[in-house]
């Protein structure tokens, strides 16, 4: 665990000490009629309860009704007092609410959010009285297909691989004090060829504020590596530091699956020589590329064996039911002989990540797709990826941004020059805003601009994936699909080189399947299951072109029952027998 670690603490990469945990009872409300705003439900109301941070579609949020409601409101009155030990500033926070929020403090309006997936603050200090308020959130949710909703239902029931909806919120809320000048934001970029580390300060000061000076103190177990104040110029400043350390054995510590080093750091922020702010965090020193056809951590080939995992929990939706139920994960993930996760169509929640950083697990972080390209989805898509990209930046464990999947959303890709040039102004932007990681344009097939090359192939049989790939080169080439049905890249896009990936694989369904299903014939016997999972995995590593692959999938998923456990985490075959396998032994 890092220095600054907090059990059940949602934001492990930016700790503040002055805490509140909203999770728990709310009042909730259907709004079928639009009725609220005209009604001033604003100001608060006493009617059902539900337990954040659990969606209504849950059962475990004590509602467990499926059906799709477009609008829901939220209420709670709340004393934020507890908080104030230095005077500062009250700030909400929302992990995440699907999909547009709007929130009112004793009545006063305070701001509006769009988008499920990340992250978004207000400051709510002018509102509050005596401490106190009555937090009111309305939210709006659809079932277009507009709006990125990943592996959300459009249609009233389930279908292939899309399920129940997710409505409201479904991450946690909570609240923290922070100073009138303050840190608004820490980039963190790992140099690892130079041995050091780039910090991109963000600082809001108090409007006439004196003397603002910022204390950086980055330290390795009970090592100071780093210790600076100085007086800041600007808001937004930039500076690196050199983390060679004459106490540590070879200088430096790496972070990598099988030694995940972890700098602590803490930034102080002073007005006139007073404490005003105080922020915890951590980074690991680490380097990915993809080149030469091959993926590379710290400049050495890095064969990744990867596990598809979509997040889902049989009481709690995407809900993680609480934060060992992350580790327990991990764990299960590396015990099965993973050393990856392509968490597939959701952000997870930020203590996942954390917990991939402690224990040296490589992620892939993927957007939820929307389904159809317009206008208001395109739209939709580029500025919530922003937000995500910035979110989870400092997270070492994350190695490769994944922001489209299977042409979803960009249905005509293959030649469509309006869907081409999207995914490729997607790719630019995150590249512009991290360079230091890969970007895959669109996971699956027909790729546009794309760092690496990853392609999916659910052949039902080793002997079929070897018949598919018998012409690798003919595949790289666009000559041919390599499924039968998809090309590796849209028109107009060729092979430069990049790594190669089978990034979906597999997903044998085994065990009690009555009213699901997998990829191919269910098998019955466990001996059978291995068996085929073998023919696969020896057919994966007999491809020299081939440098990592992601097996579909860690769990089953409500109708999709093709997992290495069931939805309730039971195992279904001993991991250590697919382990064996999986690790090529």
């Amino acid at each position: 665990m890092t220095k600054y670690y907090k059990e059940n603490y949602p934001r492990p990469q930016f700790v503040r000490d002055s805490y509140l945990d909203l999770n728990g009872e709310w009042n909730f409300r259907f709004d079928d009629g639009d009725e609220g705003l005209s009604a001033g439900w604003k100001n608060g109301f006493e009617s059902r309860k539900i337990l954040v941070p659990f969606s209504y579609e849950c059962r475990n949020s004590g509602i467990g009704c499926t059906e799709a409601h477009e609008i829901v409101w939220y209420s709670r009155k709340i004393d934020f007092q507890p908080l104030r030990k230095r005077g500062g500033r009250i700030v909400l926070n929302l992990e995440g609410v699907d999909y547009e929020a709007k929130l009112w403090v004793n009545g006063i309006f305070i701001g509006s959010h769009k988008g499920g997936y990340a992250r978004f603050s207000f400051d709510i200090t002018e509102a509050l009285v005596n401490g106190e308020g009555t937090v009111v959130i309305r939210i709006n949710d659809s079932l277009t297909t507009a709006q990125p909703r990943g592996k959300q239902r459009w249609l009233k029931e389930n279908y292939d691989c899309w399920y129940v909806q997710t409505t409201g919120v479904w991450k946690s809320l909570w609240a923290e004090e922070v100073g009138e000048s303050r840190l608004e934001h820490l980039h963190m970029i790992p140099r690892y060829d130079e041995n050091a580390v780039d910090f991109e300060y963000v600082i809001k000061e108090r409007r006439e504020a004196g003397k603002v000076e910022v204390e950086t103190i980055i330290t390795f177990q009970d090592d100071t590596i780093c210790s600076i104040r100085e007086t800041m110029v600007r808001g937004c400043y930039s500076r690196r530091f050199s983390l060679i350390n004459d106490h540590v054995k070879w200088k430096v510590k790496y972070w990598c699956p099988k030694s995940p080093n972890l700098y602590d750091v803490c930034v102080r922020i002073y007005e006139d020589g007073i404490l005003t702010d105080e922020v915890g965090s951590y980074f690991g020193l680490r380097k990915i590329a993809a080149d030469s056809r091959r993926v590379k951590l710290n400049n050495m080939d890095c064969y990744l064996k990867m596990v598809l995992d979509q997040g889902y929990w049989e009481n709690t939706g995407i809900t993680p039911p609480d934060e060992e139920a992350l580790k327990k994960d991990i764990d299960k993930i590396l015990s099965y002989g993973y050393n990856g996760v392509r968490k597939h169509q959701k952000t997870e929640d930020e203590r996942f990540y954390y917990w991939a950083d402690v224990k040296g697990l490589l992620v892939w972080c993927e957007f939820p797709s929307f389904y159809e390209l317009n206008g208001i989805s395109m739209e939709n898509a580029a500025k919530e990826w922003m937000e995500v990209v910035k979110q989870y930046y400092n997270h070492p464990s994350i190695i490769t941004w994944v922001p489209f999947n299977e042409s979803w959303g960009v249905p005509r890709i293959i030649e469509d020059s309006q869907a081409q040039n999207f995914t490729e102004s997607v790719y630019y932007m995150t590249k512009a805003l991290d360079d230091t990681r890969p970007v895959v344009s669109n996971d699956g097939w027909e790729h546009t601009k794309s760092d690496i090359l990853t392609l999916h192939d659910y052949a039902p049989d080793g002997r079929t994936l070897r018949k598919n790939w018998k012409s690798p080169e003919e595949i790289l080439k666009n000559e041919h699909s390599f499924n039968g049905e998809r090309y590796a890249f849209a028109k107009g896009f060729h092979y430069e080189g990049q790594p190669v990936i089978l990034s979906e694989f597999g997903g044998i369904a085994y065990g009690k399947t009555e009213d699901g299903w997998g990829y191919g014939d269910a098998e019955n016997s466990e001996e059978a299951f291995l068996e085929r999972l073998s023919g696969m995995m020896s057919a994966i590593y007999g491809m020299e072109h081939i440098c990592g692959f992601c097996y579909t999938q860690l769990t089953d998923v409500e109708q999709e029952q093709n997992g290495h456990m069931y939805m309730n985490r039971e195992d279904k075959i001993e991991p250590e027998k697919i382990e064996k396998i999986i690790r090529g032994l």
